[in-house]
């Protein structure tokens, strides 16, 4: 009996660490970054899931071998998890300037022709009445489309699911008893990861809905998360490689 009842805090407590996880502060302005794509609030939500199930495929494989091998892969883990947290930071700073390369492309219209056999291009300022027919136009605010995968949101959980921020759910395998609950509470991790991210996807992706008919405000909208990315990666580098405490009020004290 105390044996089921350890087994089911387990699974519980893997769920819950799930839920928790993808509210970090690096997950949430990573996707932050990604949402402004989509002038949808619930379209928005298969972007949170394909990142959620991204962040899950590394940590079930990692996470399936220390509950054969025990504490000799996690000590390995353990050891090499702060690069990985670099690639992180990285990875922030990144999704940060392509946020501004994105304004910036939008604000540029270019275009070819020839004179007299000559062919050439012209970049011009776009003005406020054109549209870039690339740009997806946003749909409304309740319309949630078709169900789609995301493979540039799944390759950021990939990468943010190896990183040492993880180590907090890993840390308990070695001590679980049986595989079949370090397998339940592998998989209820990811599910409460994916759960918890869709929904903060969809709180984000607000002032990105609100803002899409006025394209000052949307700019802004967008410079902020996109400077919030990048001062975020460096101070996360920053804690990797100097071994700083910047980015520790960042997350919740649980």
């Amino acid at each position: 009996m105390d044996s089921d009842s350890g087994a089911i805090a387990v699974v519980i407590l893997g769920f819950l660490l799930g839920l928790k996880h993808a509210t970090d502060a690096d997950h949430v302005v990573a996707v932050g970054t990604i949402v402004n794509e989509y002038g949808n609030a619930f379209r928005s939500l298969w972007v949170g899931a394909s990142w959620g199930l991204g962040h899950t495929a590394p940590l079930l494989i990692l996470g399936i071998i220390i509950l054969l091998l025990k504490s000799a892969v996690m000590d390995f883990y353990e050891g090499v998890a702060h690069y990985f947290e670099f690639g992180v930071a990285a990875m922030l700073i990144f999704l940060g300037l392509q946020v501004y390369w994105n304004l910036r492309r939008r604000q540029l219209h270019v275009h070819q022709h020839a004179h007299d056999g000559d062919s050439h291009m012209h970049i011009h300022g776009t003005h406020s009445s054109q549209e870039d027919p690339s740009i997806e136009k946003p749909h409304s605010l309740f319309n949630p489309g078709r169900p789609f995968f995301r493979l540039k949101s799944f390759l950021i959980g990939f990468i943010h699911g190896m990183a040492g921020s993880a180590a907090v759910m890993l840390v308990l395998l070695p001590t679980i008893d049986t595989f079949t609950t370090g397998l339940v509470y592998l998989i209820l991790f990811g599910v409460g990861t994916v759960f918890s991210m869709a929904l903060i996807t969809i709180l984000l992706s607000v002032p990105f809905v609100i803002s899409s008919n006025n394209k000052r405000i949307t700019n802004i909208v967008n410079g902020v998360a996109g400077t919030a990315s990048i001062i975020f990666g460096l101070l996360l580098m920053s804690d990797v490689a100097f071994d700083t405490k910047l980015t520790e009020p960042f997350y919740l004290p649980f």
